[in-house]
């Protein structure tokens, strides 16, 4: 019988482990391991570019089922030096996670990411399958021209007054090139205004996640740690300004090697930061996955629909 009852987050649970390894070009990348250390192996990979992990992102799995894997990209959350750009791609993340599956002896494991955890997840599943024992998915995105457009423009089509919050933070910003406008406000040396541009840029990011507003939030704004804000955003501007070092259409076309593949996508319909297009895409292309459009959603992973088809994907994923 079909499970119909809303699923909601595990119970909070501490790492059993924590540590950082030391990643090449001077970078630590901190991993933390929970649940079940001979359980099946799940990687929880963040979104951002430029986010990082926190205690909530252990709950989306069975602790008594899941060897639970968490690690801060290069720049982000834990991971040292916070903010650093140098000797971070893509292609270091991916090299990143396959010495971190060494490290800790996975022969295969389960990749769940979403929004940039989705690209990273698609990278490093077609340039290593025989390691990648199915993907959930959320909020799809591949970093092609017209995705990253949509971000950083189209999207004003629904966000006008947040999206000119933008243009209007110096009068100097370009507005046909936000993103290195931008990253010369983030990466200068007047640390206040960098600090300023920052909160600025993940505002706009943030304001736009949920279908609905979150009206009952108040002011957090003395709650911001500003130095976690200036990295996320300069990590963030630095993968953008390179199309986040990723070729979202050879990804398409190498989708084939994942084609048995389990795999679960779990997409908002009203999505504004990852539109469904994408989703779709992938999902034309693998038939074998699960395409979950969850009508009254955006992109955070934390709205009802979203989270419950989260949590029924991992709990599906426990027959793998």
């Amino acid at each position: 019988m079909q499970d119909t009852s809303i699923k909601e987050l595990f119970p909070e649970i501490e790492p059993f482990h924590s540590e950082w390894l030391e990643g090449k070009g001077g970078h630590s990348i901190y991993v933390e391991q929970s649940g079940n250390p001979d359980g099946q192996p799940i990687v929880f990979l963040h979104g951002g570019p430029g986010g990082g992990t926190g205690p909530r992102q252990r709950r989306f799995f069975d602790p008594n089922h899941y060897h639970i894997i968490l690690f801060d990209q290069r720049g982000c959350g834990k991971s040292k030096p916070l903010g650093g750009t140098d000797n971070n791609t893509t292609a270091h993340l991916i090299a990143d996670m396959e010495a971190i599956r060494h490290h800790l002896n996975i022969n295969q494991w389960i990749l769940f990411g979403g929004s940039w955890g989705s690209s990273l997840a698609l990278a490093y599943g077609v340039e290593y399958p025989a390691a990648t024992s199915g993907m959930i998915l959320r909020g799809v995105f591949l970093s092609r021209k017209h995705e990253l457009e949509w971000f950083l423009n189209d999207v004003d089509q629904f966000f006008p007054e947040l999206h000119a919050n933008l243009i209007k933070h110096k009068p100097y910003i370009n507005k046909a090139n936000l993103v290195q406008s931008y990253i010369d406000l983030v990466f200068s040396d007047d640390q206040n205004e960098a600090k300023k541009a920052a909160v600025m840029w993940n505002t706009f990011e943030g304001s736009i996640l949920k279908m609905l507003p979150n009206v009952s939030q108040g002011n957090a704004s003395d709650d911001v740690d500003l130095d976690f804000e200036l990295a996320r955003a300069r990590v963030q501007l630095h993968y953008i300004k390179h199309d986040c070092f990723m070729d979202g259409k050879a990804i398409l076309k190498n989708l084939s090697l994942l084609k048995d593949k389990p795999i679960s996508i779990v997409q908002g319909r009203y999505d504004m930061v990852c539109p469904p297009k994408t989703a779709y895409e992938v999902a034309q292309l693998l038939p074998q996955s699960d395409l979950i459009m969850v009508p009254d959603a955006g992109h955070s992973a934390s709205e009802a629909g979203t989270l419950d088809g989260l949590i029924k994907a991992t709990e599906k994923f426990k027959s793998l």
